[in-house]
C-alpha cells in the first residue's frame, strides 16, 4: 500500500469487520442494526473496489514499464497502462474524499403550505405528486404518515416517508438524491381561486430528515419527552372525534414536537410520531456538526437555513429554476409529472464538485 493511500488501510479492516459481521444470523436478528451495518458495508465496498482497481493497474504499468526495454509489445502498451492507472488514481481519490454518512439511508418527507393561502396548498398537493411519481420511478417505496388537507383538495401539511429497494451502495439511497429538496419553493401561476386571469406568486416548503433505521443509534431520554393524547379531526373514519387516538410529543430539550392522528390507534399514531421524532432528531444533530464544518460553508447547494428559496416553478413559461446550481430547463409539465432526475442530477454534481475543491484545498 502506497504511501499517498495509506488511509485505506483502516477502511479495508473495517470492511473486513463488517463482513465478517453480516455474516452472522445473530446481527440479522436485529433488522435495524443489519441495516445499518449494510449500509456502511456498500459504502465501504466502492473504496476497496477503487483501491484494488487502482492497485491492479499500478501494478500492471509497473511490470510493462520494466520489461519495455527488453520487449516492444511491452513498450507499445505501456502508455495505455499508464492512462488506466491514472484513471484509476483519480477514481480511488474520489471515493476517499468524505462524503455524507446518511447517503444511503431513506427519508422522511414532509410539505407545508406557506404563504399563498388555499393556492399554496394545492401546489404543496402538486409537490407531493412530483415526488411520489419520481419515487415510483426510482423503484421506492412510499407511505403516508400524516396529511392535512386543505378546503379545495390540497395539502396544508403533509408527510410521507419514502424508502429505497436493494440499496447496494450510497448512491442508491434516497437521502443521497432528495436531501438538496429542503427550502422554499416558489410557484408563479394563475390560481384557481383568481377570476381575472393575474399571475400570483406563492410557495411551500419541503423538509427532508434521513431515517433512523435502528431506534438504539439515537438515544431519546423517556423523561426529555411530553406527550399528549386527544382526538383526531378531520376525515379518518369512525374512530374521529371518538377516541383520544391522535398523538403529540414534545421533545423537551429542542422544542421540536411532532403530532400523529393519521392512524386509527393511539399506539400507532406514537410510533409513526416517534419514526418522525428520531428523524428530526437525527437532523438537527448532523446539521448542528454541518453548521461548523468548512465543507459544508463551500458548498453553493446544501444548507442549515430552511427558508432558503431554492427553486421556482413558473407555469405559464414552463420553467423550471433551481436558484443554487443555475439549472433553468422549459419542461415544468414533465418535472412536476415525476422527471426530476435531470434537477436533482445538477444538485449532487454541484455539491460533489464543491467537496472535491474542499478536499484538494481549492
Amino acid at each position: 500500500m502506497t504511501e499517498s493511500f495509506a488511509a485505506v488501510g483502516p477502511l479495508i479492516s473495517e470492511h473486513a469487520e463488517i463482513e465478517s459481521a453480516l455474516a452472522d444470523p445473530a446481527v440479522h436478528a436485529d433488522p435495524g442494526r443489519a441495516r445499518t451495518l449494510g449500509r456502511r458495508y456498500a459504502e465501504l465496498n466502492q473504496v476497496v473496489g477503487a483501491y484494488r482497481a487502482w492497485e491492479q493497474a499500478h501494478d500492471d504499468a509497473e511490470a510493462a514499464a520494466e520489461l519495455a526495454a527488453e520487449d516492444v509489445s511491452f513498450a507499445e502498451e505501456l502508455p495505455s497502462l499508464k492512462a488506466a492507472e491514472a484513471a484509476a488514481e483519480e477514481k480511488l481519490r474520489r471515493v476517499l474524499v468524505p462524503r455524507d454518512p446518511d447517503d444511503g439511508r431513506d427519508v422522511i418527507l414532509e410539505i407545508k403550505a406557506g404563504e399563498g393561502g388555499e393556492e399554496s396548498a394545492l401546489f404543496a398537493g402538486d409537490l407531493l405528486r412530483m415526488y411520489l411519481r419520481y419515487a415510483e420511478q426510482r423503484g421506492w417505496s412510499t407511505q403516508l404518515l400524516e396529511a392535512t388537507d386543505s378546503d379545495l383538495g390540497g395539502y396544508k401539511d403533509v408527510q410521507v416517508a419514502i424508502k429505497a429497494k436493494n440499496v447496494q451502495g450510497p448512491e442508491d439511497g434516497v437521502w443521497h438524491s432528495l436531501k438538496y429538496e429542503g427550502g422554499v419553493h416558489r410557484v408563479q401561476r394563475v390560481p384557481v381561486t383568481e377570476s381575472q386571469g393575474r399571475i400570483h406568486t406563492s410557495a411551500a416548503g419541503v423538509l427532508v430528515f434521513p431515517e433512523v433505521d435502528d431506534p438504539g443509534e439515537l438515544e431519546i431520554d423517556q423523561n426529555d419527552l411530553r406527550i399528549d393524547v386527544y382526538r383526531s379531526s378531520g376525515p379518518g373514519g369512525q374512530s374521529v372525534n371518538t377516541t383520544d387516538s391522535a398523538v403529540r410529543i414534545t421533545h423537551l430539550p429542542t422544542g421540536i414536537v411532532v403530532s400523529m392522528q393519521n392512524e386509527k390507534s393511539q399506539l400507532q399514531n406514537r410510533e409513526q410520531a416517534m419514526r418522525v421524532l428520531r428523524a428530526r432528531l437525527l437532523a438537527a444533530q448532523a446539521e448542528a456538526a454541518a453548521a461548523e464544518s468548512a465543507e459544508l460553508r463551500r458548498s453553493q447547494v446544501r444548507t442549515v437555513d430552511r427558508s432558503e428559496r431554492i427553486r421556482t416553478y413558473n407555469f405559464p413559461e414552463n420553467r423550471i429554476v433551481d436558484h443554487r446550481t443555475g439549472y433553468k430547463a422549459y419542461n415544468l409539465d414533465q418535472v412536476l409529472d415525476g422527471d426530476l432526475e435531470p434537477v436533482v442530477r445538477s444538485a449532487i454534481d454541484a455539491d460533489e464538485a464543491a467537496r472535491l475543491a474542499a478536499a484538494s484545498g481549492v
